[in-house]
């Protein structure tokens, strides 16, 4: 799975955390219905 990844590196755990205190934060006050995938452009592909 990792050589499918165009960012050839599994995620590092503070990289999850990171996505959610963003999402917990005021600097996401105007998003609204997204879906905030990290996943390394996995599905991008």
């Amino acid at each position: 799975m990792i050589a499918a990844t165009p960012m050839k590196r599994g995620g590092k755990p503070i990289e999850i955390a990171y996505g959610a205190l963003y999402l917990a934060s005021d600097e996401s006050s105007y998003v609204t219905g997204t879906e905030l995938v990290i996943d390394g452009g996995y599905l991008a592909q």
